[in-house]
């Protein structure tokens, strides 16, 4: 790996069974080892499974991983990379009905709005406008759609954190 390294997590918070190994083929073509991931049931859809895998690769990797699962019917899934040398952090969020949403993050894994967003929405006579406009930089829907997921996933597995400095 050269380069800056950095890492992040792929959540798969749903897919159907027999999409799974393509999923973690994908994900090993893209960080150039075999991944192997824990697959479980999915409570909040039937015949669905869900699963983490922490990664670590060069700056981009979270875009790559992204960009390799994006567009495959029935999956939703998450993408983050952590903020490194020279590079802030970064989240890819996935449905089948909206597509992809991309967000730069700080280091606690908030969305950051760019100061030219802000300004564009303050600049909306209506609020509700206004609302529409942040709502979309902050990728509300994309939460909307995925939160019921995300708390299915609340029995998962640990991950751990790594030391840091």
């Amino acid at each position: 790996m050269a380069g800056v390294i950095t890492r992040g997590v792929l959540f798969v918070h749903s897919a159907p069974r027999a999409l799974c190994p393509h999923i973690e083929w994908a994900a090993g073509n893209v960080l150039g080892v075999r991944v192997s991931m824990d697959w479980t049931a999915q409570p909040a859809g039937r015949g669905l499974y869900r699963a983490e895998y922490s990664w670590q690769g060069p700056q981009g990797t979270g875009a790559k991983l992204a960009s390799a699962l994006r567009g495959w019917s029935h999956l939703r899934y998450e993408v983050t990379e952590d903020a490194s040398n020279g590079a802030d952090g970064a989240r890819w969020s996935h449905t089948p009905d909206l597509g992809i949403f991309h967000a730069m993050t700080d280091v606690h894994g908030n969305v950051v709005v760019p100061e030219d967003r802000v300004r564009a929405a303050l600049e909306l006579a209506d609020p509700r406008a206004m609302r529409e406009a942040l709502d979309l930089a902050l990728g509300a829907a994309w939460d909307d759609e995925l939160e019921p997921f995300r708390y299915a996933g609340l029995g998962a597995p640990v991950r751990w954190l790594h030391q840091v400095g």
